[in-house]
């Protein structure tokens, strides 16, 4: 513990000279190039970012997953994308957050965090990152991109954070929320992905309104490692399975149970299995 004050005292420290910070923060030394950005692949990622890239270090990191450390090393002072994630984070919500004020002046604090939340999730992110083709520049390891192709959307979802914190400290605030707002929200808007899709509360307000009590979720297994867990869930009502989901958190498996609920067994099915548990 008093090695984590000492080291958040000597972060206020830095902060006192923001200018030292500026002119640090993307040195080299902090991102060293690996080599997987060709010239070609530059090129074409700046098509695909609709921005210039200065300093290829950055995107490499930005584009370097924690497993494909196991694969270069460390020694040459490489990292994973983690620390950009947590910036590019912190930035998107800002973005998100300032472009939603602003063009929704009649909105209230409930509705506008309601719609941020929707934007700004990792299937709205990683849908964005599949499709502008994001997913084929991450540097994996094996076992990670088989989690890829396999369907782990947080992979794609850190990526698309990092990428904007690289874009923030390669050209600044301004080339960050273009990228944002012009480029990433247009695509989530249109493939409708801020449709209301809570399927766990219309399955409970549907199986409520049959006179049966809320539904139950449970863990049915958990595999994978903990960078790229898997999780099978099962909605039951009266110790009845309506239906199963998975995913890479119990939320995400919950939701797809709830869907799967909704979509495999009508709720006059639904009805007429519970009735006949209460029947026996």
């Amino acid at each position: 513990m008093k090695d984590l004050f000492n080291k958040l005292f000597a972060t206020f420290s830095k902060i006192l000279n923001l200018r030292a910070l500026d002119t640090n923060a993307n040195h080299p030394d902090f991102f060293p190039v690996v080599g997987f950005l060709s010239p070609d692949k530059k090129s074409e990622l700046e098509n695909i970012l609709q921005t210039k890239i200065n300093y290829v270090g950055i995107f490499e990191q930005a584009l370097t997953h924690r497993s494909y450390l196991t694969v270069i090393g460390s020694e040459g002072g490489f990292r994973s994308n983690e620390r950009l994630e947590f910036l590019g984070d912190s930035l998107l919500n800002l973005i998100v957050s300032d472009f939603l004020f602003k063009s929704n002046p009649e909105f209230s604090e409930g509705e506008l965090t309601k719609l941020r939340s929707r934007l700004v999730n990792s299937h709205s992110l990683s849908h964005c990152g599949f499709s502008l083709g994001i997913d084929k520049f991450i540097m994996l390891s094996f076992s990670a991109e088989k989690a890829l192709k396999d369907g782990s959307d947080s992979i794609v979802a850190d990526s698309i954070e990092a990428i904007i914190a690289a874009i923030y400290l390669d050209s600044g605030f301004q080339n960050a929320r273009r990228f944002v707002v012009e480029v990433l929200v247009p695509i989530i808007v249109q493939s409708n992905l801020i449709v209301d899709t809570n399927y766990k509360s219309l399955l409970l307000e549907k199986v409520q309104s049959l006179g049966f009590p809320s539904p139950v979720y449970k863990v049915l297994s958990e595999s994978g490692p903990d960078h790229c867990k898997h999780f099978e869930v099962g909605v039951y009502v009266e110790n009845i399975l309506l239906g199963t989901g998975s995913g890479k958190n119990k939320k995400s498996a919950e939701q797809e149970a709830a869907h799967n609920a909704i979509e495999l067994n009508l709720f006059t099915n639904i009805k007429e299995k519970c009735d006949g548990k209460v029947d026996n």
